[in-house]
């Protein structure tokens, strides 16, 4: 009975080993997985892949939505992969926004640099939604997978930084999802009951067919 213990013991002692590693910096040569890239080999593994430096600079807010998001996930900052985190720049420029979306791997928090934000989400079991008007150095939480925004409505630039609960949060904005793709007209207009019309309108703003 002793040695069956012992024996017992050992196995589950080797296992928990087998699981336990300081980090998994991602290999970006190879495809990642639903778990995330596989592992650099540790011989390979430097400093440089803990540190980041890609969000330095503002982003480019000359487009549709006046606004840029910089990631700093798995794919581009090497070093979180496996660690369940990332980060991200906001740059809003005066009138920006970033449109209703979703992260399906994560939650996430706002910090607020500079400027003035509105933010929000939507629970999902009630369709509540929760409005704050964020300044400098006001944070704000999105539950995992809840539809949510952030508008500019000072009339400044405003800046933050989102941190997510994952190494890469996922991203689906509802209205690309909508009209920035070939789903047939009809169809949008049948699960959303938009006019026509004006679903032929976003689909040439945001680049849509069919």
């Amino acid at each position: 009975m002793y040695l069956q213990y012992l024996f017992l013991f050992s196995v589950l002692l080797a296992a928990s080993d087998a699981l336990v590693q300081d980090f998994c910096v991602a290999d970006l040569s190879l495809l990642p997985g639903p778990a995330g890239y596989p592992c650099k080999k540790p011989s390979k593994v430097t400093a440089d892949d803990f540190a980041y430096h890609g969000l330095a600079a503002a982003g480019n807010t000359t487009n549709i939505i006046s606004a840029a998001v910089t990631p700093a996930f798995d794919g581009q900052f090497p070093g979180v992969n496996g660690l369940g985190i990332s980060i991200a720049r906001l740059d809003l420029a005066a009138g920006g926004v970033i449109p209703l979306h979703t992260h399906p791997g994560g939650s996430e928090i706002l910090v607020v640099i500079q400027g003035t934000i509105c933010a929000g989400f939507i629970s999902s079991f009630d369709n509540v939604v929760y409005l704050k008007t964020l300044n400098k150095g006001d944070i704000m939480v999105f539950p995992q997978g809840l539809l949510h925004f952030q508008i500019n409505s000072g009339k400044t630039p405003a800046l933050g930084f989102v941190s997510f609960g994952t190494q890469n949060p996922g991203l689906q904005i509802t209205d690309f999802a909508l009209f920035k793709n070939d789903f047939p007209t009809e169809l949008v207009a049948k699960t959303t009951f938009l006019d026509v019309a004006q679903i032929k309108k976003l689909k040439g703003v945001l680049g849509g067919t069919n």
